[in-house]
């Protein structure tokens, strides 16, 4: 258990006692206690042990397991009942995460930092025990508080009087009793500096004695102790990194060579000067400036404004943490002049004049074309993986021949198998058009291999009845579902597609339903977690106001709810992502998915025979038949594909995400296992089927001429 506050003069005063009702000695001192009539007893213990049991996580047992104590303040006259030094501490600093770590917190209770000086050092102090940035504090004043003191120093007029050590240790101990806190009433002196610089990680002068600030930057460097300093004129943070730069020239060399001796004899208006030249009296603001011209005469004491002493708490702890985090904090100072940066406060920008999107009216685009043409249009409507719209259409005299775009577009598209399920889906199109318009003569697979080619003839046949408007009409529909549940015909009937090697199931049961749920949520968050497929997902949503992008997902067609929408911007974040990644967090990254799951009425599994290029372009025909017909039977159609679905193995994992090949290896056993796979079933699709009153508009599609080659 650390050592409550020590005080290392015989004033005491900063000293608290700490009783385990354990301890039969402890017991005794307790009923001691008690007899005085004087001191009053405030138990803590049931309220904090029913706070700890709210946390999220909750305690695994650790505040029965850490007991309790009593705190008895003698300046207080009260006892205090709390949870154990540990659970105390897990309590008081929940709300740092995640902005610290808890390895980080474990390692700032590591560190040892002494404190010289404490006017300003009073907020620097507390502060630092504030966030828990410490394990010990060593503090030094050899002043007492005077009403003088009190424009800045969060004391009282019960404080009058008393050593400025001591008066930030007591209120350190009523924030923090188990915070080793030692008390030195000297201040900064020759004799004994050595010591208390011994062993310390940080020392932080906040010396008004312009002899002081030199002695313990001397010393500290001969130790190799780092210091940091911070003025409150214009918020300066100097830190002077000895324990990397041992040689480093004492006040970064603003006073070149310097005799220290000849300096202790000068008085506070001699000195002045050297302040002004440590401060860069030319960034001195106007009104510190103007004083310096002053000291000695109309003014005893250099002047500080308590809300500038508060914000170097602040910045000091600012710079700990940086420490504590191993982040990078070089030698040097920066300026945090709010004063200065007030100056520039400014109206934010609110931009209410977003271009409107307008969807392009398919039916009269269509309309306006030949047969042929026609044909080529539908063709583009097909779906694809992003809305990628990885193809090169060639048109001719006799028909379209159709291959894959060789510009890669994902690293989930693994040898371009979702690419070729979207080939697929375009061959459905050419085909069902040219059958509309009478020009169908036969259509077909072409090649094998990576020059596998989709190919649509003319020919005079037309099907009786036909109509495009069906496969113009198709929709990506990302809205959240009712959860209404299908009747056995409307199963039949969808569960009936699938020819040439390929198959359909339908899933309705609620239960596999969550487990597929489960199994995509947490692909999803690995792809948010995953640098390279974040930035590949992010990169496939286009900004509403982008008028010009004729590919990707359309914010607005992503169906986010009100309290998601603003989110998209720090969902966007790579910064973000990596610091859930760090904590091993983010499990509301897959939250959306698995709630749009959940709410749906079934899963439409589309399956094919084999992994050829040319089996997943048959898997992607049958997938378009299947969802034009879900569409025309009132269903709603979201493809929902885990992003490792079109790896085979952890070769093909790996080229996704190298880092995550046992985790996505083990959810593609899972989802093996949630779809009821039999060996050699590949799975082609996952299609979310359910009832929305949402209709979405077209999404984008290349032109023409963009696609032919």
């Amino acid at each position: 258990m650390p050592a409550p506050a020590q005080d290392h003069t015989p004033a005491g005063g900063a000293v608290v006692e700490i009783l385990d009702p354990r301890s039969s000695n402890d017991m005794t001192k307790l009923e001691e206690l008690r007899a005085d009539g004087a001191v009053d007893f405030i138990d803590l213990a049931a309220d904090l042990t029913e706070a700890a049991g709210k946390l999220v996580p909750p305690p695994d047992g650790w505040p029965e397991a850490d007991g309790s104590r009593w705190v008895f303040y003698p300046w207080r006259g009260k006892a205090v009942h709390l949870l154990g030094p540990a659970s105390y501490r897990r309590l008081r600093l929940d709300r740092n995460r995640n902005k610290l770590s808890a390895a980080e917190q474990d390692h700032a209770a590591t560190l040892r930092i002494g404190v010289v000086g404490l006017s300003v050092g009073h907020a620097v102090a507390h502060t630092l025990a504030l966030e828990g940035l410490c394990g010990q504090l060593r503090l030094t004043d050899f002043d007492e508080i005077e009403l003088t003191n009190l424009n800045r120093v969060p004391g009282s007029v019960f404080d009058i009087g008393v050593n400025k050590a001591v008066v930030a240790a007591r209120r350190i101990a009523e924030l923090d009793p188990y915070l080793e806190v030692q008390v030195h009433q000297g201040g900064a002196e020759a004799a004994t500096i050595d010591a208390f610089l011994d062993g310390l990680d940080v020392v932080i002068e906040e010396c008004d004695s312009f002899d002081a600030k030199v002695l313990v930057r001397d010393r500290a460097r001969a130790l190799g102790i780092p210091v940091i300093m911070e003025t409150s004129d214009g918020g300066v943070l100097d830190v002077e990194r000895f324990d990397l730069e041992p040689d480093r020239p004492l006040f970064h060399g603003l006073l070149g060579d310097f005799d220290a001796d000849a300096l202790a004899g000068l008085t506070t208006e001699e000195k002045a000067p050297f302040a002004v030249r440590i401060l860069d009296g030319a960034r001195l603001t106007a009104r510190m400036a103007a004083s310096a011209l002053e000291m000695g005469r109309t003014l005893s004491a250099w002047p500080q404004l308590g809300g500038d002493v508060a914000l170097g708490g602040a910045t000091v702890a600012a710079a700990v943490r940086r420490i504590v985090r191993g982040e990078d904090l070089p030698s040097g100072r920066v300026r945090v002049d709010l004063d200065s940066i007030l100056d520039d406060l400014e109206s934010p920008v609110v931009d209410e004049t977003v271009p409107e999107r307008v969807p392009a009216d398919v039916h009269a685009i269509i309309d306006g074309l030949g047969p042929r043409d026609a044909v080529l249009f539908a063709g583009l409507r097909a779906p694809s993986a992003g809305n990628t719209q990885p193809w090169r259409f060639s048109s001719d005299e006799d028909g379209v021949t159709v291959r894959l775009d060789a510009t890669p577009t994902s690293s989930a598209d693994v040898e371009r198998r979702a690419s070729a399920v979207s080939l697929g889906a375009v061959l459905h199109n050419l085909t069902a058009a040219a059958a509309a318009v009478g020009v169908y003569g036969k259509a077909g697979i072409v090649g094998v291999g990576d020059g596998v080619e989709v190919r649509v003839d003319f020919g005079d046949i037309a099907e009786t009845g036909a109509s495009v408007r069906p496969l113009l009409d198709r929709r990506t529909n990302r809205a959240f579902g009712d959860g209404s549940e299908l009747d056995a015909g409307v199963v039949a009937a969808l569960s009936s597609g699938g020819s040439a090697g390929t198959g359909v199931r339908l899933i309705t049961d609620r239960g596999a339903l969550a487990g597929f749920a489960a199994v995509a949520g947490s692909a999803e968050r690995l792809r948010y977690l995953t640098p390279a497929l974040h930035a590949e997902m992010m990169a496939e949503i286009i900004d509403p106001s982008d008028v010009h992008s004729d590919t990707g997902i359309d914010a607005d067609d992503l169906a986010l709810l009100p309290q998601q929408a603003p989110l998209m911007v720090v969902l966007r974040r790579p910064d973000v992502m990596a610091h859930l990644n760090a904590w091993g967090a983010g499990s509301v990254l897959g939250a959306d998915a698995q709630g749009r799951i959940m709410t749906s009425s079934a899963l439409a599994v589309v399956t094919q025979e084999g992994r050829s290029t040319a089996d997943y372009v048959r898997g992607g025909q049958t997938m378009q038949e299947l969802w034009i017909r879900a569409e025309m039977m009132g269903l709603a159609v979201h493809p929902m594909n885990p992003v490792f679905l079109y790896a085979d193995g952890r070769k093909e994992l790996a080229q996704i995400a190298p880092d995550r090949v046992d985790e996505f290896e083990a959810l593609a056993e899972q989802l093996k296992q949630v779809l009821g796979l039999a060996d050699g079933e590949v799975v082609t699709t996952v299609l979310r089927l359910f009832r929305t009153n949402a209709t979405p508009p077209a999404s984008r599609r290349r032109s023409l001429a963009n696609v032919l080659a």
